[in-house]
Formats: C-alpha cells, structure tokens, sequence
C-alpha cells in the first residue's frame, strides 16, 4: 500500500482527496504550510506528493526544487495540484521538478488516474495490483492476504513487509534495504525493528503455513521463497 502525503492548506480541499485516497487503498498524512510538509518527509519518506503551489510560509514550487536538490528526495514522485492554470505556471511547476501538474478545480478520479500513472513510472511495485506468490495472495486494494480462501489476520506494518517481499521474491534484502522501502526511509527505526516484525509476520503465516516462506539468510538479511507446504485439511 502505497504511502501519499497531500500539501494543501485548504482543509476542506485536503479532506476531500484524503477520503478519496484512503477509499482507493492509500494511506494518507495531510500537511497544511510547507514546514509541516518538510517534516512530513524527513519523518518518512511517502511514496507520492500532492503538492499544492500556494502554502504558509513557502511555496509548494520552492519545495518541489528543494527535494529535486536533494539526494534522498530526488526521485520522490510529485503531483503539483493548484489553482494556477497559466501555461507559464505549468512550465514553472513542471521545471521545478513536478512529475504532472493538475489545475483546480478537478475531478477526483483524474487525480487518482494521474497518481497511478506516476507511481507506474515511478515505482512499479507499489501499484495495488493482485500478488501470488505459490498460491499465497495478497490484495493491496482490500488488504487481504489469503490462502487457499483462508484469510491471514495481519497488521499494517506486516503487511507492508509481505507485500515488498512477494513482490520481489527470491531476492536476499539485507535489513537496511527492507527499512528503506518498507518503512519509507524512517531515520528513527533501529534494524532490530526488521527482525521483530518478519518474526510477527512469520507467526501470522503459520495458520496457513506459509511461515516457512519467509527464509533467514544468515549474515545477508531475508528473503520470500515460492517454495509453501501443503494445507492440512
């Protein structure tokens, strides 16, 4: 699931695309001026930005530069969403380092059709698309994870983990690597933490027996094997 952070000091404006967002499958955090917005993103990096261009303080399009400018922000996907519709304001957004420009007003399923497309470009894996991995399946759209019609009761923070891993199965990722893309870049996660959750997520695979999937490279890190055992009836 996809995390997306919405800049837009409207509120009213912020909670509609909120609900739609969260409604599609997203998990959303909302940030009015532009300070809170830089906080946002050191805190954990998102996956997307809805980024309006007039904020408190500092402009949507200084801080689209000033993320362009820096090396973990680099490649962050960015949806300038604002009510400046000149063609000059558009190239302006669009040099700034914005991935597509939407003026307001707009239609909410032309937003939603824009952040796919950019998260496609951007990030492929992170599309709510269908998973299975040895007829384990995982739905990003209704966060279900299944077996065989048997539901794996999972936390968020787990299902994160299951989700990067079937999507990149049979690949060693040391514990940095999964803190990176599974937690979003958090500056304030030890490596331990890996090690706590992928214990979490193995007992929650067990009912299914599935929990063997999830394999302990010694010295490397772990990785989701497509090897599964059979269900006992």
């Amino acid at each position: 699931m996809s995390r997306i952070l919405v800049v837009e000091d409207e509120s009213a404006i912020a909670e509609l695309i909120s609900i739609n967002l969260r409604h599609a499958g997203y998990e959303v955090t909302i940030a009015s001026a532009a300070d809170q917005a830089q906080f946002e993103v050191d805190r954990v990096l998102p996956d997307l930005v809805v980024l309006d261009w007039m904020l408190p303080g500092q402009s949507g399009l200084a801080l689209a530069k000033h993320w362009r400018g820096q090396s973990r922000t680099r490649e962050l996907p960015i949806i300038m969403l604002t009510a400046r519709a000149e063609e000059g304001d558009k190239i302006a957004g669009l040099d700034a380092g914005a991935d597509d420009y939407l003026v307001k007003p707009f239609s909410t399923n032309e937003l939603l059709a824009r952040i796919r497309a950019v998260l496609r470009r951007k990030a492929p894996e992170a599309l709510d698309t269908l998973v299975d991995v040895g007829g384990l399946k995982l739905d990003p759209a209704t966060r279900r994870v299944t077996r065989d019609e048997r539901e794996v009761r999972i936390g968020p923070t787990e299902f994160r983990l299951l989700h990067f891993l079937m999507t990149h199965p049979e690949r060693v990722h040391s514990r940095a690597q999964l803190l990176d893309r599974v937690w979003g870049d958090h500056v304030f996660i030890e490596e331990r933490t890996v090690d706590v959750h992928v214990k979490r997520l193995r007992e929650a695979l067990e009912p299914v027996q599935c929990a063997r999937m999830i394999e302990t490279v010694r010295g490397a890190g772990y990785r989701l094997t497509q090897q599964v055992q059979a269900l006992s009836s």
